[in-house]
């Protein structure tokens, strides 16, 4: 049997096609959620700029990585939208595919690092309190972010150039509502296990080890807090800690199961549901989580507000 190997033009992002009788419906919500997360994430930025008794390390984490939610999310809902309301913005480029992937890929891999360099910065605070400004220095912590970034473009540039060097051919329908890795597999008429290898392990190394970290760092702080004799000192602890800990919850759960779980899921169409847990759900929350359970933060964005409507 003769195979056709010619390179599609093109992909359809066939997203929520099954439910086409909401599609309305369901562009209203997800264009709400977007705008509440570009505004939670910027007001995050903006509260830490014009706040200066915000300017410590574990809020300079926090700014940055409200930027890179803004990044993230913006490398898939936009087109997700624009999908929902018009069959032909369901249509995307071979270039523009790759593009998608690989900045969905940068952007997530460099939340994996960052999450991981704020558990670090949370260790240093409460397991080694006189020597946190001293290991923490503002070189250290650009060092940090930096670093996340260059492992996010590492990681998103092995996988895009494994993916779209395989040869696509016969349905160029993606049954995803973004170019992820996995549905792009699907189309490929050529034999995918070394691409599997690859995602288990550059995904292993990247997901796997950097929630590692963040677990270490984890077991570290709560041992600590636990010989704390102190009660309100065990509360003040497990309170700066517990919303980076439900953040990192969301985020690598929702991404272990999509990467490393049955591929069942694959079958029974359930992917773009748990993609949405990490790539709007999550993005959406974070803000919230963050200022919600911290009261510095609450505080100078009522300030700030304030003196807003004063102007």
């Amino acid at each position: 049997m003769n195979i056709n190997h010619t390179m599609v033009p093109g992909f359809i992002l066939l997203g929520f096609s099954g439910i086409t009788q909401h599609e309305v419906s369901l562009f209203l919500i997800f264009l709400g959620i977007y705008i509440i997360t570009l505004v939670r994430n910027l007001s995050i930025i903006i509260t830490y700029k014009l706040s200066p008794s915000l300017h410590t390390p574990m809020y300079f984490f926090l700014a940055n990585f409200s930027l890179l939610e803004i990044l993230y999310v913006s490398c898939t809902v936009p087109k997700m939208l624009s999908s929902l309301l018009s069959d032909c913005s369901k249509v995307i480029s071979f270039s523009g595919c790759a593009m998608q992937m690989y900045c969905f890929l940068l952007f997530g891999g460099t939340e994996c690092y960052m999450l991981a360099a704020m558990a670090y910065d949370r260790y240093n605070a409460i397991c080694h309190p006189l020597l946190y400004t001293l290991i923490m220095r503002e070189i250290v912590c650009i060092r940090h972010i930096v670093g996340s970034y260059v492992i996010g473009a590492a990681n998103a540039l092995i996988h895009t150039v494994f993916t779209f060097s395989l040869p696509f051919c016969g349905s160029n329908k993606i049954d995803h509502f973004f170019c992820d890795i996995p549905p792009m597999l699907e189309l490929s008429c050529k034999d995918i296990w070394v691409n599997e290898l690859v995602v288990f392990i550059v995904s292993g190394c990247v997901i796997i080890g950097s929630f590692v970290v963040t677990m270490i760092s984890y077991i570290e702080i709560i041992s600590k807090i636990l010989k704390l004799r102190s009660a309100l000192g065990k509360k003040k602890s497990f309170a700066t800690c517990s919303s980076h800990l439900i953040v990192v919850t969301i985020f690598y759960g929702s991404g272990i199961f999509m990467y490393f779980g049955p591929k069942s899921i694959y079958r029974i169409g359930q992917k773009s549901l748990v993609s949405l847990m990490y790539t709007v759900i999550a993005p959406l929350l974070n803000p919230f989580i963050y200022s919600l359970r911290n009261k510095d933060v609450k505080s100078n964005m009522k300030n700030m507000f304030l003196q807003l409507l004063q102007i």
